[in-house]
């Protein structure tokens, strides 16, 4: 089980990581117009509500997955 919450884990941490490395690879001084563009709308709230909401129901998709392999375990042994 706690085998299982770690790989999990370090799962999460890559999918993070994996998800800074366009924010690293920018220069320091240019911004993208088309972010400007999406924050002067104010659609730049809408665009990182929906990723929020995707990274929750995959983190929430993990757990549920995650008890449900526990629970197979403990009936097995």
């Amino acid at each position: 089980m706690k085998n299982i919450r770690m790989k999990t884990i370090l799962m999460a941490g890559v999918a993070y990581f994996l998800l800074l490395i366009p924010v690293f690879a920018q220069q320091a001084g240019s911004r993208p117009e088309m972010a400007d563009a999406m924050h002067a709308d104010g659609k730049i709230y809408v665009v990182v509500l929906v990723l929020l909401l995707i990274l929750a129901g995959i983190l929430f998709f993990l757990v549920l997955t995650d008890r449900k392999i526990s629970k197979l375990e403990k009936r097995n042994h």
